[in-house]
């Protein structure tokens, strides 16, 4: 399965739901998209810690080691139509600057703990709102993060089970508590 395949299941899995979806189920750019859309390494650099805030390295690897702000910035700058990337951008200026306002200190030389608590605050602070408005760049890096890992050679092979196909057939797999969920 090549990753564009990949992508539209996993997409197909999460309902079709995330941002940018219809571009990869349908494989068209939309219509309308920010020209000269670019990220710097710095901003690749706190993609990569935002995933790896969301997916940290435990006994196997988190998404920094998927290079996934590399994946943002594709996924962001070829399927996101101008309204989204826009949001996007700005919602990235924001989680910077409320991060530097609430704790003093800036993301990328936080501890884990205080990002992700941050995180997590951010998501209820939306969550307790009530608006309907979307999208929120939380959800995005989530869904972005979520998508990336898994569909990562690291994430399909060492946080889940791979096992190639075609393969041979085994309709009966015994599962035993704590097993990993199976890929492929």
């Amino acid at each position: 399965m090549n990753r564009r395949d990949a992508l539209k299941s996993v997409v197909l899995m999460m309902g079709g739901t995330m941002i940018g979806a219809t571009a990869i189920l349908t494989g068209c750019a939309p219509d309308t998209q920010i020209k000269d859309l670019n990220f710097t390494p710095d901003d690749l650099a706190f993609l990569d810690e935002i995933g790896e805030t969301i997916i940290p390295t435990t006994d196997t690897p988190g998404a920094k080691a998927t290079k996934i702000g590399e994946f943002m910035k594709m996924m962001v700058t070829d399927c996101y139509d101008a309204d989204q990337q826009k949001a996007f951008i700005d919602g990235l200026n924001a989680l910077r600057k409320d991060f530097k306002t609430e704790k003093g200190t800036d993301f990328m030389e936080a501890g884990a703990e205080d990002r992700l608590a941050f995180l997590n605050g951010m998501q209820e602070k939306f969550k307790a709102s009530g608006e309907e408005r979307q999208p929120i760049v939380i959800n995005m890096l989530r869904d972005l993060t979520v998508l990336g890992y898994f569909t990562s050679e690291i994430g399909a092979t060492q946080a889940l089970r791979y096992v190639e196909t075609p393969g041979r057939f085994d309709p009966c797999v015994d599962y035993k508590k704590g097993d990993r969920a199976y890929t492929g």
